[in-house]
This record gives C-alpha cells, structure tokens and sequence, in this order.
C-alpha cells in the first residue's frame, strides 16, 4: 500500500526533475552536430566567461547580504514601532512586483533617455546634477562594476520585504521569559539581540539566506531588462538565454545551466543541514 501513494510522487520527480537534469548535463558534452566535445566545457575558462562568473559571485554576496542584512535590521526595529503593521507593509510592497516591472521602474531611476549620446534624466541624476556633477550614463558605467551594484539594489529592494517577514515572525517566536532573563543578568540590548535573538532565530536567517541565495544564482530578469549583459554586466543566466535563443548553442547553454545547477548545490545541502540541526527529518 504505500507504494501507491510513493510511486505518484516519484514519477513525477523523475518526469520534472530528474530527466531534464540528466538531459542536460548529457546534452552540455555535444555540439550541434551531434558530436561529443568538451569544447563547451572549456569555453567556460575564457575570459569573458570567468568575468560572467564573478558577476554571479557579486550578485551572491551583495545581494544575498544586503537583502538578509537589511531585513533583519527592519524587523529588528519594526517589532517596536506603534504602526508596525503598516509599517512592514510599505517595506513588503515591493515584494509584489515583477521583476521585469521592478526593473523598468528602476531604469527610469537611473537613465530616461536610452539613445546612446542623448541627455540622461532619471531621478539620480537629477540628484547628482543637482551636486553641480554632469549627468552620468549609470547603467553604462561599469568602472569598478558601478552598474552591477546598481542592478543589485534592485534585488535588494525586491528582496528585503521577503527577509524582513520571516525574521520578524521569528523575532515574535523568541519566548519573553529568554529575553526577561537576559535583562535580568544584566545585558544590554544590543547583547540581546546578537547573543540571545540572534542565536534563536539561526535557523530562519539560514532559511533566508539559501531561498535568496538560490534566488541571485538564477538571477536574469534584471540584466536582461537594464543592459541585456552589455557593459560588463553579464551573468550565467542570460549568457545562457544568448547561447540558446540567439546563438542556437544548445551545448553550450546546456554547460552553463550545468554550473547553474552545480553552484545551487552547495546552498541546497547548507539548508538540509540547518534542517537536521533543528530535528525536521530526522
């Protein structure tokens, strides 16, 4: 009898998860003629190809930080205020747009005018020239990789309010007797939170961390609508949407959404460990 309920389950796992997965990392072994090569694989190596990962690894690290971070520090905050609830609502706003809407809105913040050699406007500029500074291109500025970081404010934005109501229901579930007893033995409040609250709610900030971690390794809509991977903004991503829609390179694209899947990997275990240390599985 159980198998009834199990075998369901398991074809379509196979059907959805595992076959496409063999597919391709099978297909990332051959050129469009149907002979093996590991001349996709060693493209990898080239220069333009590392830069594509080292904008991924930014995307990781800032984005992933910056949006943890930052909703961590809201929610810390927020559990105090008298409008809390409206409060959290306008930081989660965001969370209900698209990425694609995001980065249009967002576009419009950096540059208006999108013809090469024409006068920039957007709001930043407005800014900036209101420093007494010339209007700057930002989306083309890719000096010490200014766009990039731009483009992952976006993320953050995006990302905070998703952050900020996880942690804060975990700040909620830290029991007042824990918190009285600190304050008894004389901690301070800033002690609390990092020795007390912190060390509580670990478990959520690691469940953060992997869903927006996995979130950034995928990242596309948000360089495909602001430079299209011009500039030096490329990532893995939406070079793979180029090898397999505009370049019909099935191979290749098949090896980058290989690397794709390799690098989730080690953000998947991290999060069933957290997921033992708790006792969810065992």
């Amino acid at each position: 009898m159980p198998w009834v309920f199990v075998v369901p389950a398991l074809l379509l796992l196979i059907g959805w998860l595992v076959y496409p997965t063999v597919v391709t990392i099978y297909a990332s072994f051959f050129d469009n003629a149907g002979a093996f090569t590991l001349a996709n694989w060693a493209g990898l190596l080239s220069k333009d190809s590392l830069g594509i990962l080292f904008n991924n690894a930014l995307w990781l690290v800032v984005g992933t930080g910056g949006a943890v971070i930052l909703g961590l520090v809201i929610a810390a905050l927020f559990d105090r205020v008298r409008l809390e609830a409206m409060a959290k609502t306008f930081v989660f706003l965001p969370l209900a747009i698209s990425l694609v809407g995001a980065s249009v809105i967002w576009r419009f913040v950096y540059t208006r005018s999108f013809t090469p050699g024409q006068a920039q406007y957007g709001l930043l500029n407005a800014v900036w020239t209101g420093l007494g500074q010339k209007p700057i291109d930002w989306l083309r500025m890719d000096d010490f990789h200014v766009n990039t970081f731009l483009m992952i404010v976006i993320f953050i934005w995006l990302q905070t309010g998703f952050a900020m109501v996880v942690l804060s229901a975990a700040i909620k579930g830290v029991s007042a007797e824990v918190l009285e007893a600190a304050r008894l033995d004389g901690a301070s409040e800033r002690q609390i939170f990092f020795r007390v609250i912190v060390p509580i709610i670990k478990g959520s900030i690691l469940a953060v961390i992997t869903t927006i971690a996995i979130a950034d390794l995928k990242i596309f809509d948000i360089v495909f609508v602001m430079t299209g991977g011009r500039f030096d903004t490329n990532v893995v991503a939406n070079q793979m949407f180029i090898e397999a829609f505009q370049f019909a390179n099935d191979g290749r694209a098949a090896a980058l959404a290989t690397v794709l899947f390799i690098a989730v990997l080690p953000v998947m275990y991290i999060n069933l460990r957290g997921l033992r240390e708790q006792g969810v599985g065992r």
